[in-house]
């Protein structure tokens, strides 16, 4: 999947809105919460994970997946494009928007 790719499927999303990152990037965010960020160079994706996720994951495919850093039950993952598998990848930006929106607008994309 490419940053193109990418960019296509998180705007998909219901509520969700494209800004301008710390250092310029496109940042994805929902009802103001960062949730999926693309690198400068468009080749990698830093998003919001469940800390387990996060610890699976790189250490299953560390050429592709590596923890960045944690916060509560949240981790981040910084993510290889080129290497990811795109439904896998599909799926977890899905999981990261769920993860950040709030639950009416999670019911109501499910319900549709």
């Amino acid at each position: 999947m490419d940053a193109e790719s990418v960019r296509e499927l998180v705007t998909d999303l219901p509520g969700v809105e494209e800004h301008e990152g710390w250092a310029g990037q496109p940042a994805f965010k929902v009802r103001g919460k960062g949730f999926a960020y693309l690198s400068e160079d468009g080749t990698r994706v830093l998003l919001k994970a469940l800390r387990e996720e996060q610890e699976a994951l790189s250490a299953e495919q560390p050429e592709v997946y590596q923890a960045s850093w944690s916060s509560g039950r949240f981790g981040w993952l910084d993510v290889d494009l080129a290497g990811a598998q795109d439904d896998e990848l599909g799926e977890l930006l899905a999981e990261a928007w769920r993860l950040s929106a709030p639950k009416s607008l999670v019911a109501q994309a499910e319900s549709s």
